[in-house]
């Protein structure tokens, strides 16, 4: 069964970076996007889409919202409001700045080819990938041995710039307003092109978090085996945060822009 963190377990990673490959974005290298009003398509109308959807709507992001229902699309763009809405697959992915894929992994390929993925309507755009294919309540991953699921999104998609990100917290940790948490969540990611890295960077300081880049995709099963891991963890009765070492930074994070004085 093939099912996103959200259902698998309300637990995440309090993470410190830990300078082994691991970078926080410097605040250089976002500044062509910071402030700057985007244009968001969302493939998918659930939980994660809602949350982070509702998150970009705030910040004043312009959001169509895509799903395999079209009912459900508009259902979920009159709950966002703020100018939000339902359109087909192919035109939530024309002419994006950047666009999530807020679907279950077993939904991914018809989600795709609905959207013209493989006829190249993703040339170019940052491609957000926060699925995650685990067998439920054991965290082991369901991709091929030497496989990643950003990968094969990759190859699905040919010319989207996949992103790896927002696949370790559960949807309801982007519903809260930035600021209201006691310290900025690390949202860890993995890419090979810096300006879709820059793009998916400030968007995860819109919705709070701190953008911390692992490496390119060749290293984006390890950061998926990290949700086996919590996931595991989680569900044999273990909190995953007890498990990991607060290894003080010599970095300080910048905060996300509604924490700023």
């Amino acid at each position: 069964m093939i099912v996103h963190l959200d259902l698998h377990c309300r637990a995440f990673v309090r993470h410190r970076s830990v300078r082994n490959g691991l970078t926080t974005v410097a605040a250089a290298t976002i500044n062509a996007r910071e402030g700057e009003m985007m244009r968001i398509g969302i493939l998918g109308t659930g939980t994660l889409a809602e949350a982070l959807g509702g998150g970009w709507a705030r910040a004043g992001h312009e959001l169509v919202i895509g799903g395999r229902s079209q009912a459900k699309a508009q259902r979920l763009a009159d709950r966002l409001g703020r100018g939000v809405r339902a359109v087909a697959p192919r035109e939530a992915v024309t002419g994006r700045d950047a666009v999530l894929l807020a679907v279950l992994w077993d939904g991914v390929d018809e989600m795709l080819r609905s959207a013209g993925a493989s006829e190249g309507s993703l040339d170019g755009t940052p491609l957000i990938d926060p699925t995650n294919a685990v067998e439920h309540g054991v965290g082991v991953l369901l991709t091929g041995r030497d496989e990643a699921m950003a990968e094969r999104i990759a190859v699905l998609a040919p010319g989207a710039h996949v992103v790896k990100a927002f696949h370790l917290f559960a949807a309801e940790q982007w519903t809260r307003a930035p600021g209201q948490n006691e310290r900025p969540v690390t949202v860890a990611m993995c890419g090979d092109d810096p300006a879709a890295l820059e793009v998916v960077s400030e968007l995860v300081r819109d919705v709070g978090g701190v953008p911390a880049v692992l490496g390119s995709l060749d290293r984006v099963r390890q950061l998926e085996e990290v949700a086996g891991f919590v996931i595991g963890l989680a569900f044999a009765g273990f909190d995953p945060a007890s498990a990991v070492p607060r290894v003080p930074s010599p970095a300080t994070p910048r905060l996300p822009r509604e924490s700023r004085a």
